[in-house]
């Protein structure tokens, strides 16, 4: 049976894979909702506006879009299907991502209730990203110590009381 930590971790990457996929393809066609479609290429926009660096260096609303439309839709796709390390880079992607999407969010001035969705998620990439990072444990085994051809346990497992050690 697969343990509480693996089920979690599937749970996760699934539920989160699938939710970029959406967000992304809503950002790259308006074949899911006119209306959401519509709505990102104004928001866009307005961030292309509010960083002129962006301009400069030749960045249009369309390019920012499509190109994070893209990698979330990648992303989402890796998380979901694809296993072992390459879920661990693609959660680091998308949260490097939603730290960016936040951060426009601020610099436009958007209410709370306009980036919760994005923020919510960022929590659950990291919760992610923690948990399938941490060590997998291990039952603890027997250590067997050899003294004069003798096989005796460790003394901390042979002691009968934590903290005290067996004095011969």
């Amino acid at each position: 049976m697969a343990s509480p930590r693996t089920i979690t971790i599937v749970a996760l990457s699934v539920a989160l894979g699938l939710f970029f996929v959406f967000m992304g393809t809503i950002k790259l066609t308006p074949r899911l909702s006119r209306d959401a479609y519509n709505e990102m290429k104004r928001a866009y926009k307005s961030y292309v506006r509010a960083l002129p660096m962006l301009k400069k260096m030749g960045v249009s609303s369309i390019l920012l879009r499509k190109s994070i439309g893209a990698l979330e839709v990648a992303c989402g796709i890796i998380m979901t299907l694809v296993p072992g390390r390459p879920k661990d880079v693609a959660n680091f992607l998308l949260l490097l991502l939603v730290l960016a999407v936040l951060f426009f969010h601020q610099l436009v001035g958007d209410p709370l209730k306009r980036y919760a969705h994005a923020l919510v998620f960022g929590i659950l990439l990291t919760c992610r990203l923690l948990i399938a990072r941490q060590p997998e444990e291990q039952p603890p085994e027997k250590r067997i110590l050899s003294v004069n051809g003798d096989e005796q346990p460790l003394i901390h497992e042979a002691a009968p009381e934590q903290g005290k050690m067996k004095v011969s």
